[in-house]
């Protein structure tokens, strides 16, 4: 299994993690379908999503696979008075990740990040290594402690 510029930058901190791969199509990018495959709670696998607020610019919500991120309340724990989605076609430039495969751990650039609270109420939890059809399995802690996020009930 190749490893991905995440899984690189996790061996260099010593932090435990594991790779799990997956089987996914064009067509179903979702969570749901990620935890399905894995065999796992929806509510363990989470996803990145990346808004651009309307003073601070962009940042990077980690919510679990069912919920959708509250854009009043986003905006408001990131220090702005609005924000919206990042636009698909800026993912790329923006983080280097493509839609489906974006993990919150080395993006092009450090960028804010919020990690939904329930996260700290299991042992581990999936992100997305960097590229479809893989998943980081890794403690909460971990990860939140590594990227430098801030708890919030996103």
């Amino acid at each position: 299994m190749i490893k991905t510029n995440a899984a690189r930058l996790l061996d260099a901190a010593g932090i435990h993690y594991e790779l799990i791969p997956y089987e996914y199509t064009e067509e179903d990018l979702s969570a749901q379908h990620v935890a399905a495959e894995l065999g796992e709670d929806i509510d363990q696998v989470f996803k990145t999503l990346v808004l651009r607020g309307d003073r601070t610019g962009c940042f990077v919500c980690v919510i679990p696979g069912d919920f959708e991120v509250d854009l009043k309340v986003a905006a408001r724990i990131s220090g702005n008075k609005s924000c919206e989605m990042l636009h698909l076609k800026e993912l790329l430039p923006t983080t280097g990740y493509i839609r489906g495969g974006c993990s919150p751990i080395g993006m092009k650039k450090p960028l804010p990040t919020f990690v939904h609270e329930s996260a700290l109420l299991y042992d581990y939890i999936y992100i997305s290594a960097g590229q479809r059809g893989l998943q980081l399995k890794l403690s909460p802690r971990d990860l939140i402690d590594f990227i430098g996020a801030q708890l919030y009930p996103i």
